[in-house]
């Protein structure tokens, strides 16, 4: 009998076949849509899901300006920074982080739910956001996928 009829494959990110997805923020709860793109970032919903290796794929998220957030989050909510010196720690709300710029606060939201380490820095760079409509990456011939659909 062969006992090693099934073996675990490791996917290498040469051999992983990434593509491209374009994802539409519009109404979309921030925090539900941010771990749905970090699980594709990452590759879970793909079968030869590897935790070690970049096999998820490039996501791109438009309309990024019309992301909803829950009862009084946008006031009420605050991330902290800290500058590295005494006194340096800062906060900012979702609101004024919006105000500087659109993008920013998806992609902080994203980055707190990717790895924190080497591999999670690599795959926040697989993602692009965009606040309106329009993106540059015609030529990758992205793919347009409903959010909603995923679990």
């Amino acid at each position: 009998m062969d006992t090693l009829s099934y073996k675990t494959v490791s996917v290498s990110k040469a051999a992983a076949n990434k593509e491209w997805l374009v994802v539409d923020a519009t109404d979309q709860v921030l925090g539900r849509l941010a771990s749905k793109v970090a699980k594709i970032l990452r590759g879970k919903y793909k079968p030869c899901f590897t935790p070690n290796a970049d096999c998820g794929d490039n996501v791109i998220i438009i309309n990024a300006d019309k992301v909803k957030l829950t009862g009084k989050k946008w006031s009420d909510k605050i991330y902290l920074n800290y500058t590295g010196y005494p006194g340096g720690q800062r906060e900012i709300t979702p609101a004024k982080l919006m105000q500087k710029s659109e993008s920013k606060l998806v992609l902080r939201v994203i980055k707190g739910m990717l790895p924190k380490n080497r591999l999670g820095a690599q795959l926040l760079r697989n993602v692009y956001v965009y606040a309106g409509s329009e993106h540059p990456h015609a030529a990758q011939q992205p793919k347009a996928i409903d959010i909603n659909t995923l679990k």
